[in-house]
């Protein structure tokens, strides 16, 4: 049996221990590795604003926000180091999404400031913790520095949040870990994982550690909103490239809107009830066509219609034409990666929400016009 198989069927379900004495245990004390990245920093956003379930006491909550570099309170001298309490939920005063937070000491947060590559900077990080949410990771190229963060710091904040009994871990993986594709809506097990890249490999290898603790791992597809630096990047520069429809725009993708995972986030950290250990798909339920992704960005005014560069091309081309085109006009996005937008990389994905019992939300194509704004601007800037 794999070590996925293993931790759903064999080991305790241990986000229902938590939560069962979730009464008996406030404040709930939660630690986030990542918490200044695109997901991480949502997280702490969606913690903040969790409501609060104990109306007795007012700190019911105590999150410890870890990155490398904590942002520092308004004209403090503090040391990176030291626990600083920071951040407020939206929209009291909190920053946009893809601002880093800013000090508030009326908010229930400490940071620390730690760094995977560094096992000695975790110790004692998870120090009386029930839940460990970790979404840092290194995303790249240099497949030594990704296999020193991803697969040894990993394992070695997994041995600390074990050391000090914390109940739940919740890991950020990627569904880039089945490589090149196509995937036509494979749930976990039903396809075998080939990592292309060496962040990908490396993150399939930081799963065991997580997976052997009893932990829960997701895999989620493409994830958009204010604060993506990759995804709509990437297509942008394709849509310059390759100035056409791509294949019909049939291709099918898992999308998830970064607030919905987000909340799915949350919600296996603190809300009642459990999920047991080992790995589910989290992108939206409902699959994205590509037409549609494009289509909705150039509705918005995030991407340009685009035009034929030549009479035969028309306003479609050929999977096969796409590629010879993309040949052609230097970029740093690769044809695989071009793959992974725009042909079929969807996975089954509604277990978890349902196992979770959190909404997966009106869909990443709704959610695109709150992060509009933020997309022309960043892009307008790489211009």
């Amino acid at each position: 049996m794999t070590v996925e198989g293993e931790a759903k069927s064999g080991v305790k379900d241990v986000l229902g221990d938590v939560a069962d004495g979730a009464a008996a245990t406030a404040p709930r004390r939660v630690v986030v590795t990542g918490a200044t990245g695109f997901i991480g920093s949502a997280v702490v956003r969606e913690l903040l604003a969790f409501p609060n379930p104990d109306s007795v006491s007012a700190h019911w909550l105590r999150l410890r926000a870890v990155a490398r570099k904590p942002p520092e309170p308004a004209g403090s001298q503090e040391p990176a180091g030291r626990p600083q309490p920071v951040g407020s939920p939206r929209p009291a005063g909190s920053p946009e999404p893809h601002q880093p937070l800013q000090p508030d000491p009326t908010a229930p947060v400490e940071w620390r400031a730690a760094d995977l590559a560094d096992p000695a900077s975790l110790r004692g990080v998870c120090e009386g913790a029930d839940v460990l949410l970790h979404l840092a990771s290194d995303i790249g190229r240099d497949a030594e520095r990704c296999a020193l963060v991803n697969v040894r710091g990993t394992a070695a904040l997994v041995g600390e949040a074990v050391r000090a009994g914390v109940g739940r871990i919740v890991q950020l993986s990627t569904a880039a870990v089945y490589g090149a594709g196509p995937h036509t809506g494979p749930g976990v097990g039903e396809v075998e994982p080939a990592p292309v890249s060496p962040a990908s490999r490396t993150r399939l290898a930081a799963e065991r550690p997580v997976l052997e603790a009893g932990g829960t791992v997701l895999r989620p597809g493409l994830v958009l909103g204010a604060g993506d630096r990759w995804v709509v990047p990437a297509l942008a520069e394709l849509l310059h490239r390759v100035p056409a429809r791509w294949d019909g725009g049939r291709g099918l993708l898992s999308v998830v809107a970064v607030e919905d995972l987000a909340r799915l986030f949350v919600r296996l950290a603190l809300a009642p009830g459990g999920v047991p250990g080992g790995v589910y798909h989290a992108s939206h339920p409902t699959p994205v066509r590509n037409g549609d992704l494009m289509d909705t960005l150039i509705g918005h005014g995030v991407l340009p219609r685009p035009h034929a560069t030549s009479p035969q091309d028309g306003p479609d081309l050929s999977w096969d034409a796409c590629l010879e085109r993309l040949a052609a006009v230097p970029g740093r996005v690769s044809a695989r990666q071009f793959a992974l937008l725009a042909s079929d990389h969807w996975y089954r994905s509604d277990e978890v929400w349902t196992a979770a019992g959190c909404d997966p939300g009106p869909g990443p194509l709704v959610r695109l016009a709150e992060a509009a704004d933020w997309y022309r601007s960043h892009l307008q800037t790489r211009t």
